[in-house]
């Protein structure tokens, strides 16, 4: 039996951890969902064949859908995320990681339940600094959090930081946004 190699996010390669185009089984709703929305618009009938139960008849209909200029795209690729989500996690949750995104994507507004990190109150901190250990999963090395900052991945409290130099002293409770999907309570104490 033969079968098509799913596509990977980056639309290019096979989806891979090792190649970080992969959208995990086991990851958050949220993320999940996320890294659904940001596949290109000619993967989604596929990742509807490959990564969904949704019927042949009911996949052709998008697919004709996908040729009408009268419908946009990012609303079959949303109700391809609820699927893929849903299969998971089940509707409720896949309603709830939408209502997530467009609250903070959309809306542009801070995600209701984000990690904490506890500051020195006063301290000095260097952004290099604080984004390590704040949030290694993202920046667990100096370059990467430079690279981050280069390219204005980094803000605090919506003020963009763009100088990897930058000293803070974190006085009251302030959200670092890291990447477009990360956010971090900064604490003080």
């Amino acid at each position: 039996i033969t079968m098509p190699l799913l596509v990977g996010t980056d639309g290019v390669e096979k989806m891979s951890k090792s190649l970080g185009n992969y959208i995990g089984i086991n990851e958050l709703p949220n993320e999940i969902y996320g890294k659904v929305l940001s596949i290109s618009d000619n993967m989604i009938i596929p990742y509807f064949i490959l990564a969904t139960e949704v019927a042949a008849g009911e996949i052709n209909e998008y697919e004709k859908q996908m040729n009408d200029d009268a419908v946009n795209p990012r609303d079959i690729k949303r109700k391809l995320a609820r699927e893929i989500v849903g299969l998971y996690y089940g509707k409720d949750r896949a309603e709830e990681a939408e209502k997530e995104f467009d609250w903070v994507f959309i809306k542009k507004e801070v995600p209701a339940d984000i990690d904490e990190f506890e500051v020195e109150k006063g301290r000095n901190f260097g952004i290099v600094e604080l984004l390590k250990y704040a949030s290694p999963d993202v920046c667990s090395t100096t370059g990467e959090a430079r690279r981050l900052i280069q390219n204005g991945g980094v803000s605090i409290d919506g003020k963009k930081i763009t100088d990897h130099k930058t000293y803070l002293k974190i006085t009251k409770e302030s959200i670092l946004k890291v990447g477009k999907r990360r956010f971090i309570k900064l604490i003080p104490e």
